[in-house]
């Protein structure tokens, strides 16, 4: 990818190989679309003004079926790309409102062809998309794959895209989907979303890093809550386990009564939290609150899963929280003399 932005032309799969690589990636059942695309930057102009452009030509059908769902989240305002009109674009919506390239309109796009002359081509904008960045609303476009190869005079795809049944096998069909291409004599690379999706990659890391933070400071709090709070209740019933000494309960016993208590505090009060937890849950699954994250161009839902086993491992951590909490105390106040622990004011 990197030697090939000074020689495009020379890492490019031509018609032929794409077309094998498309049949040998989809003999497998667990492909659902293969489908090639290329990528294109140029200037587009009203007639008046003109500006610097980023293009992706894709195949419309294919590009509807990888969106999926995410089409009726950001949705095309306007007719989205078609096979009918070749030369009908998408572009995004700071580009249409700076060139004042609304829907219906006509413009010119040029760009060098890959053996370096300038070529122009008219564009009618077929609709306005969102792109969901501030960063890339003032420059991309999408364009029919045949136009886009048009524009670049060539029949050269740059990569072909590859859409699994089940995300879950990315690693393994990489492998397999690399050995039956060298076995078939096309050398190229694979790279999976996350590869190239360098500020996903970052973000995901950035916000773990944070919540790995506040979570380490939830969990001191909670601690030293729970040890404060069990050790001050045996602290204040000293009498009472001098009492229970004299009755004859063994050190032993003392210390099981009290682990006993905490594990039950422990249980009672985690339950309560989950119920509390599953109640705010359900509220935010009803009622979302909407934010815009940092580099985003439009609001979200605020989306909170809901994780069992996660829930399941923090009960089980804070009742064998709670029993140490209260037997390690409990064991102190068991071995003091009795005589001392009935007078304990």
């Amino acid at each position: 990818k990197e030697k090939g932005k000074n020689d495009p032309e020379k890492y490019m799969f031509s018609k032929e190989e794409t077309q094998k690589i498309i049949e040998i990636v989809t003999a497998e059942e667990n492909v659902r679309l293969a489908t090639p695309q290329i990528q294109l930057t140029g200037i587009v102009t009203n007639g008046i003004t003109s500006t610097i452009f980023i293009a992706q030509g894709v195949i419309p059908k294919d590009e509807r079926m990888i969106k999926g769902a995410w089409a009726e989240f950001m949705p095309v305002k306007g007719q989205p790309l078609n096979d009918e009109t070749r030369y009908g674009v998408e572009i995004a919506k700071d580009l249409s409102r700076y060139l004042n390239l609304t829907e219906g309109k006509d413009g010119v796009v040029m760009a060098p062809t890959l053996s370096g002359q300038m070529n122009a081509l008219d564009i009618k904008i077929n609709g306005v998309y969102d792109t969901g960045s501030d960063f890339s609303n003032d420059k991309f476009m999408r364009f029919n794959y045949y136009f886009a190869q048009s524009l670049l005079d060539t029949q050269a795809a740059e990569r072909i895209v590859i859409l699994l049944m089940d995300w879950q096998d990315t690693d393994q069909m990489r492998a397999l989907f690399l050995a039956k291409l060298k076995a078939a004599g096309i050398n190229c690379e694979i790279r999976t979303w996350e590869d190239l999706s360098l500020y996903f990659t970052k973000q995901k890391a950035f916000l773990r890093v944070m919540f790995m933070f506040l979570f380490s400071i939830v969990l001191v709090i909670v601690v030293m809550t729970t040890v404060n709070t069990m050790g001050m209740t045996i602290l204040e019933r000293t009498r009472e386990i001098g009492t229970l000494r004299a009755l004859g309960l063994k050190r032993r016993g003392v210390s099981f009564l009290f682990a006993l208590e905490g594990a039950f505090i422990g249980f009672f009060g985690s339950i309560l939290g989950i119920v509390l937890h599953t109640g705010v849950w359900a509220l935010i699954k009803k009622y979302p609150p909407r934010y815009t994250p940092a580099g985003f161009s439009m609001p979200v839902d605020m989306k909170v899963d809901m994780v069992p086993a996660m829930l399941l491992i923090l009960l089980l951590s804070l009742v064998l929280l709670s029993l140490i909490a209260a037997i390690i105390p409990a064991r102190g106040a068991a071995k003091r003399n009795i005589v001392d622990s009935l007078g304990h004011v």
